[in-house]
């Protein structure tokens, strides 16, 4: 079970000459202890630090807060996360290797420009990302990171459509990059798990 501090005066620091396996290991905070317009985000990216692999936990809805605002705090650490292995792809997926953006035999058409149109594998993954990422920052959409606004639901299924094809395409494609990003992430379970219980995931995954 994950250590929780309630002592408020504690501070989040590395100490000079600290051990690589001690490097943020500090206790959880609780997420009514974290005096800051990003507590959740930061309450979230704790538990994720502490273990990765619990998923119940992860998905589990704090008590003071609605599902929609942990759902949106959830797309945003998945696109910082995926960011990740977009570093991995770099090296192998490549406008030779992987010229359209699939998933197996299904192909993608890139929705950033004017038209529709096809992009190569890796250019799709980051278009798909930063547009994402402008998506979720955007302020007429989401003008609060307390509270989501009527009609936040069908933004989150667009969004989490679109990153299931970047998992799904390293799976088919860049099986052994895939399983080393999500040995140390377990990000496509967390949310599988997340998006199965909010209904925002596709059957299949590569559609």
């Amino acid at each position: 079970m994950t250590a929780i501090v309630k002592d408020k005066e504690l501070l989040h620091r590395n100490r000079a000459g600290i051990r690589l396996e001690d490097w943020a290991n500090w206790p959880l905070t609780p997420l009514e202890d974290i005096d800051s317009t990003f507590a959740l985000q930061q309450y979230l990216q704790e538990l994720i630090r502490h273990d990765s692999s619990a998923i119940g936990r992860l998905i589990q809805v704090p008590d003071t807060q609605d599902e929609d605002t942990w759902q949106y705090e959830h797309l945003r650490q998945a696109c910082l996360e995926l960011n990740g292995l977009v570093i991995m792809l770099v090296p192998e997926c490549t406008f030779e290797t992987c010229p359209e953006m699939k998933a197996d035999e299904w192909m993608y058409l890139c929705a950033a420009h004017l038209t529709p149109q096809s992009c190569c594998a890796i250019d799709y993954i980051i278009h798909t990302l930063d547009g994402t990422t402008a998506l979720m920052n955007n302020l007429k959409f989401f003008p609060s990171r307390i509270s989501m606004s009527d009609g936040c639901d069908k933004h989150f299924q667009n969004v989490a459509r679109r990153l299931y094809r970047i998992f799904a395409h390293a799976y088919f494609h860049h099986r052994e990059i895939f399983e080393e990003f999500e040995a140390s992430t377990h990000l496509l379970p967390i949310k599988a798990a997340q998006t199965v219980n909010h209904r925002q995931r596709p059957e299949q995954l590569n559609c």
